[in-house]
């Protein structure tokens, strides 16, 4: 039985796919934070928090990292871990560097925050020549305005060291560019208090259908595990609505994205652990959109378990542990499963959503949630918007999406001030 050390983690899905997973492959963890309370208060009433299955809770200053790799080699003294791992992308670097501290397994700390920071994949991914759109990186407005006009409007403007799509948009002219120049100037620290890399990504609109490739690298082998497709909404923001395992796709365009991405993770270096690279289908072909060095959110791994039976949090955790996880699909009798997210129509505070007992009566529904009265929420601008999902199984064929964002359209968020007609 292995010992792992998590260090941060996400309070999403991944909290607590990821404690389940070492407990089911055998393993113990002891969960490493700067701020408890940054779990503590997410805690749904009625549930069980996934860190009471933490053989140890401890807290330091996870952000200091020359600081935490001393105190972690104290820490190993003590406990002895046999792997480090973290599900948090603003940690995922700081493992890399804990796991090689350590003498545990792991990529390559450079390779990890190669393929983590958006505008370092990009110069890697141009190198090898991976295909991936126009893009320039810059700092300041001067800088900014002058690479927009060299590649051109419209174009998607990105923080380099961002997820779950925060603060990712279209622009189309100059002032949506200063717009979107303004919005990150005004948002210099991330939600775990690290000072945010103050660069801008610039890129060339790709367009056509988005999907992910997930993968386990192991001694640099790597494995695709399936091509998921996806739903985008939101615009002028680029917010996941919708997944579907395994995307309905053409055999051979699916083998063109899982090429792509295997290509993509061999540029930035990446030869140990489990990744999530973001592609579009594009006219001229596959194109990168961007690479995850750690298991897909937003539930993803759950649609891949129901219809392949791999299980990609555990096969994380045991290439954290040096142990070589088997990836072989098993019938699980489910031909397709998806995931569809209620967004908000607008900014207030939720009164009500009905519809929820057609959600509740469908067989086909596996899972599914939806935030209680109270709750206040901006406009649909990031994957942190969502109200609630759906999740489906199809034993026939590749219907399972459409099955859940039916589902979800049946939904109805009602807001305080309507029912009230104070402003909420």
């Amino acid at each position: 039985m292995g010992h792992l050390l998590v260090v941060e983690s996400w309070v999403g899905a991944m909290s607590a796919l990821l404690p389940r997973a070492v407990r089911e492959g055998g393993h113990r963890f002891t969960f490493l934070t700067r701020d408890l309370h940054h779990y503590l208060r997410t805690t749904p009433a009625g549930t069980v928090h996934p860190l009471l299955a933490a053989e140890n809770v401890l807290t330091t200053e996870t952000n200091d990292v020359p600081a935490l790799l001393a105190h972690v080699s104290r820490l190993h003294d003590t406990f002895g871990f046999d792997g480090v791992l973290t599900s948090c992308d603003y940690y995922l670097g700081t493992v890399a560097r804990v796991a090689a501290h350590l003498g545990l397994p792991g990529a390559a700390p450079e390779a990890v925050e190669r393929a983590y920071r958006k505008d370092l994949a990009r110069a890697a991914l141009r190198r090898a020549g991976v295909p991936g759109p126009e893009f320039a990186v810059a700092q300041g407005w001067a800088e900014t305005v002058t690479a927009a006009e060299e590649i051109g409007y419209p174009l998607v403007v990105k923080p380099v060291d961002l997820c779950a799509g925060m603060h990712v948009r279209r622009v189309d002219d100059t002032a949506g560019l200063r717009a979107a120049f303004d919005a990150l100037a005004e948002f210099p620290v991330n939600a775990r208090r690290q000072h945010r890399v103050p660069l801008i990504l610039l890129e060339e609109l790709l367009t056509g259908p988005e999907v992910s490739v997930e993968t386990v690298t192991s001694a640099g082998v790597t494995t695709v595990v399936g091509v998921t497709g996806k739903r985008l909404a939101g615009a002028p923001w680029f917010v996941e609505s919708g997944h579907l395992f395994p995307a309905d796709l053409p055999p051979e365009v699916g083998r063109a994205a899982a090429d792509t991405a295997v290509a993509a993770l061999a540029a930035v270096g990446l030869d140990h652990g489990v990744a999530h690279t973001e592609l579009r289908l594009t006219a001229a072909g596959p194109r990168v959109v961007e690479i995850n060095p750690r298991p897909a959110g937003n539930q993803i791994t759950e649609l891949i378990r129901r219809v392949t039976g791999i299980d990609i949090p555990m096969a994380y955790a045991q290439l954290a542990l040096g142990e070589q996880p088997d990836l072989t699909p098993t019938d699980t009798g489910v031909r397709s499963a998806a995931i569809a997210f209620l967004l908000p129509p607008r900014a207030g505070t939720v009164a009500e959503i009905t519809g929820v007992d057609r959600v509740t009566a469908d067989p086909r529904v596996v899972d599914h949630s939806h935030r209680p009265a109270g709750h206040r929420t901006d406009d649909a601008n990031s994957n942190n918007s969502y109200l609630g999902h759906v999740t489906t199984v199809d034993t026939t064929g590749p219907g399972a999406l459409d099955v859940a964002e039916d589902l979800v359209a049946g939904l109805d968020v009602r807001y305080a001030d309507e029912l009230t007609g104070i402003p909420a």
